[in-house]
């Protein structure tokens, strides 16, 4: 950006603050400003540059001359930026970043690395894109760009029969005209760990406030989670797993403020207290930190401070435990790759009592959930392949999921 006392326009940073630098000239002098939508330490580079896009194209061929399967691109919708740099207003309004996010030019960029991806053999580039418009999120899995994206649309749904559902309908209704697959997250690295979500009485998850410290019934919330995890792996299309989730870890919401490392916290002046808390590290096994993260005979700490609670939470314990959350998702894993009609195909959904989700995937497989209060009752079927907890007297209980073998 060019040299001047103020930033070049009054965009803001994502992670707080404005997002323009002020570099130092050689002699100590203030330099050129330059822009970060981010943390400072990340600037954004200048898509219009041939030099940036052949540079990326190297980095991908760099990585798929080496045998990686596929990338995944951080803000794939945030690239490409007005070149005339105009402010925007900053009411939060719709269109509100409209001068660097979802730009048309970014699909160009896109169309590039596709060329590049079929180069290879089965490739994948997969697109991390928030929008609110799933016309304009669609545009980004056309046959020429991406392969699939992740569906934030499902993974900030309400834990609710009649929003899930719409929920579903609009993402295949949305992927459909387009020729992709669907895709379905319950977590990540930047969302409150969906055990705790659940858990609140408000299940719903939005970015601007992640609610940190609301109080949360975490015995639901893993309940709900568990249910979550069969109905997310039998929907049509990929499935993404945020490591931990297969543990039922919960949120940590106490880290000391002193251990924090998201940039959100600093950058908002310790108001913000950002997305360490689904990031701590995982306990893989013993009675205490580091839990086989760090390896053995090695000294010091994690990072982020883990829970002396995650005992009972290590792979090692959950192992052992057949009734444990990475039980679960190893059975319905293990089910979901012998069973042709999971992944990717056409789902219908079954008549069912309100607050009761059920869909068949073809004439062998059958998906019911229960949101509802009262224990709802199953359809004829050959056999449970999957509960997500036991069933009582022949009735799916409250906040149960079931996979059901169909036919004759």
């Amino acid at each position: 950006g060019p040299n001047g006392d103020e930033p070049p326009n009054n965009w803001p940073s994502i992670f707080g603050g404005r997002a323009w630098t002020r570099t130092a000239n050689p002699d100590g002098t203030p330099g050129e400003w330059y822009l970060h939508l981010f943390a400072s330490e990340q600037p954004d580079f200048n898509w219009d540059s041939p030099v940036v896009r052949g540079e990326f194209e190297d980095i991908l061929r760099f990585w798929f001359d080496r045998g990686v399967d596929g990338v995944r691109i951080d803000s794939a919708a945030l690239l490409v930026k007005d070149s005339h740099l105009p402010d925007i207003i900053m009411d939060g309004s719709p269109g509100a970043g409209d001068a660097y996010a979802d730009r048309d030019g970014v699909h160009d960029i896109y169309r590039e690395w596709r060329r590049v991806a079929e180069e290879y053999p089965n490739r994948a580039l997969i697109g991390e894109v928030w929008l609110p418009d799933t016309e304009r999120f669609a545009l980004y899995l056309r046959s020429d760009e991406l392969h699939a994206a992740f569906n934030f649309d499902f993974l900030c749904c309400a834990w609710d029969a009649d929003r899930l559902r719409a929920v579903v309908d609009a993402t295949l209704a949305a992927h459909q005209p387009v020729g992709a697959p669907a895709t379905w997250v319950l977590s990540n690295h930047d969302v409150v760990r969906h055990v705790t979500r659940y858990g609140r009485a408000d299940t719903s998850f939005d970015m601007g406030d992640r609610r940190i410290g609301e109080a949360s019934d975490l015995a639901l919330g893993e309940r709900r989670a568990r249910a979550a995890a069969l109905l997310t792996l039998s929907l049509p299309g990929g499935a993404y797993i945020y490591q931990g989730e297969e543990l039922g870890l919960a949120e940590v919401e106490d880290l000391p403020d002193d251990a924090r490392q998201d940039p959100i916290w600093r950058r908002s002046d310790h108001t913000d207290f950002g997305r360490d808390g689904c990031r701590v590290p995982l306990p893989w096994s013993g009675t205490q930190s580091p839990f086989g993260f760090s390896p053995e005979g090695a000294t010091g700490e994690p990072w982020l401070p883990q829970p002396s609670s995650w005992a009972d939470r290590t792979v090692q314990t959950e192992t052992a435990r057949p009734d444990s959350m990475l039980a679960l998702y190893r059975e319905a894993l293990h089910v979901r790759r012998g069973r042709r009609e999971l992944g990717d195909g056409p789902m219908a959904w079954l008549p069912s009592t309100p607050g009761v989700l059920a869909f068949c995937r073809g004439e062998q497989f059958a998906c019911v959930v229960n949101l509802a209060e009262q224990p709802a009752d199953l359809p004829l079927h050959k056999e449970i392949l999957v509960a997500s907890d036991p069933l009582v007297d022949g009735k799916l209980p409250r906040d149960t999921a079931v996979w059901l073998a169909m036919g004759d």
